[in-house]
């Protein structure tokens, strides 16, 4: 087993991996940026060393300078968490020419699962089913050509890189151009690739993953399914395990899918296999090469730590069990909680964190990478914190997963968590009638605008009544104009204006 790890990340993804291998005696060496110097993964680690800038491209993504302490501080192995370098192959290789493991896949397997052409047809030569589609386009000739052959709707993705970015659904051939662009320059953004493939778009497809575990001396298992169809923007929101949809059956036949495809490929150590279900059939998607966000579910249901997997098969190690040693306990649900206004197209919300209470009590996990007074940074993803609740049941879970939402406080920063809290009571979801298009479908996004219209309405009607109101709230006023402001009156008025100022507060928090 390794002495040192460095974990190649921040936040709430790099606390989980340190409290792991805190577990099993592995020594921690964290990286932060100038901006993440007072972040609170910061105090998980046993050491941590200041990378660079905040920009992501001078730190958190800089490889010389990551290598240049881990081969400083003695690191034995790299864990890269996800997001960042976690899929960047070269990234891989360089570790790999330090004399360092990489807690992944290798660089070839990396490489063949992050061409997504090239994984699309090494899958189907495993035998899985894909979706028609094309090879790599460069040019809107090009595109149109695919498009022409495959009939609209298509869809537009990136061929070096996954999880949703530059995604473009296109229904008619006079919106493929600036789809064409968008999706182009996204791409070129985030994986430094132009190429592009046209695939045929599902409509009203269900978002459905695999847990896969592969080791060094050729065994592999499923750990289930996950189901992923709460999205925005082609980005989870809410995932869950198992499927409402996935019986005994069909998760024995996508398992052994998952299994096989990964070992067409030569994968070792945690993957997922994404599949769309649409027409009832399943359909690869992409292979995710990483921890998953969402891998918090399998633990819960499964009873195992990925984590440890994780670093337990890069040192070596075989799987900790078999196939038949797997078994799903009751049912999780995560919601992830995203430092987002929901009510403005999930524009990012940066700012200090000027309140904080998790939620706990029965089957309530929480994975936060915050606390009162950090800093939600604008140069990083939004994503701050998980919530997890386990249940016997779907029902118990959703249930347990709606009082911990309602609990959850975080002010200073707006948050996704105010619908969250619509996604769970619509009868739709707790019904298990998903899809990616559940958002837009049910209209909660639409729902939510208003109530926050009618929030902004009732305090500034109260203020017009009360002006005395305007000194107590001024302090947290400013966090936001009155016209944009979430600051709402909550509960009934008493005791004068101070009590009613003292009650005043955004529900979403």
């Amino acid at each position: 087993m390794f002495r040192t790890v460095l974990v190649a990340n921040r936040g709430e993804i790099a606390i989980r991996v340190a409290r792991t291998c805190r577990e099993m005696g592995v020594r921690t060496v964290g990286v932060y940026s100038a901006a993440d110097r007072d972040a609170l993964h910061r105090r998980h680690m046993d050491e941590s060393v200041e990378i660079g800038p905040p920009p992501a491209a001078e730190s958190y993504l800089n490889v010389d300078r990551i290598l240049a302490v881990a081969e400083r501080m003695g690191v034995e192995a790299i864990h890269p968490g996800y997001g960042f370098l976690a899929e960047n192959a070269e990234f891989v290789r360089r570790c790999e020419e330090a004399g360092m493991t990489f807690v992944g896949p290798g660089p070839k397997a990396m490489a063949k699962s992050g061409d997504k052409i090239g994984a699309r047809k090494a899958m189907r030569d495993a035998g899985l089913p894909i979706t028609p589609g094309s090879g790599a386009v460069r040019t809107q000739e090009e595109a149109f050509a695919a498009a022409r052959a495959l009939r609209f709707p298509v869809i537009l993705k990136a061929a070096g890189g996954g999880g949703g970015i530059g995604m473009q659904v296109v229904h008619r051939r006079e919106d493929l151009a600036r789809a064409f662009r968008l999706a182009q320059s996204a791409a070129v953004a985030s994986f430094g690739n132009a190429e592009l493939f046209v695939e045929k778009y599902h409509r009203r497809p269900r978002h459905i993953e695999v847990q896969v575990l592969v080791d060094t001396h050729g065994n592999a298992i499923h750990l289930g399914e996950r189901e992923c169809s709460i999205q925005r923007r082609h980005q989870k929101l809410v995932e869950e395990s198992p499927s409402p949809i996935v019986g005994a059956k069909t998760r024995r036949k996508i398992g052994e899918m998952a299994v096989r495809g990964l070992k067409a490929i030569g994968y070792v150590n945690a993957g997922t296999v994404e599949f769309l279900y649409s027409g009832g059939k399943f359909w690869f998607n992409e292979v995710n090469a990483r921890l998953q966000v969402e891998h918090t579910v399998t633990e819960t249901v499964t009873g195992l730590d990925l984590v440890r997997e994780q670093v337990r098969i890069a040192a070596g190690e075989p799987l900790s069990l078999s196939q038949d040693e797997v078994h799903l306990n009751g049912w999780a649900v995560e919601c992830r909680v995203n430092a987002e206004d929901p009510t403005a197209n999930f524009a990012p919300s940066p700012g200090t964190v000027t309140r904080y209470h998790e939620p706990g009590g029965p089957g309530i996990r929480v994975d936060s990478g915050i606390a009162t007074g950090s800093l939600v940074q604008a140069y990083y993803d939004p994503l701050v914190a998980k919530v997890i609740a386990h249940g016997r049941s779907r029902e118990e879970a959703i249930v347990r997963m709606m009082r911990a939402v309602r609990e959850y406080v975080i002010e200073g920063v707006a948050t996704v968590l105010p619908l969250h809290r619509r996604i769970l009571a619509d009868e739709a979801f707790r019904s298990g009638d998903l899809s990616t298009a559940f958002l837009e479908e049910r209209g909660l996004l639409s729902a939510l605008a208003a109530e926050r219209e009618a929030e902004v309405a009732a305090l500034a009607a109260a203020l017009a009544v009360r002006p005395s109101l305007a000194a107590h709230l001024r302090p947290r006023l400013t966090l936001h104009t009155i016209g944009a402001s979430k600051w709402a009156l909550a509960g009934r008025t008493h005791r004068g204006d101070h009590a009613v100022a003292h009650r005043a507060r955004w529900k979403g928090t």
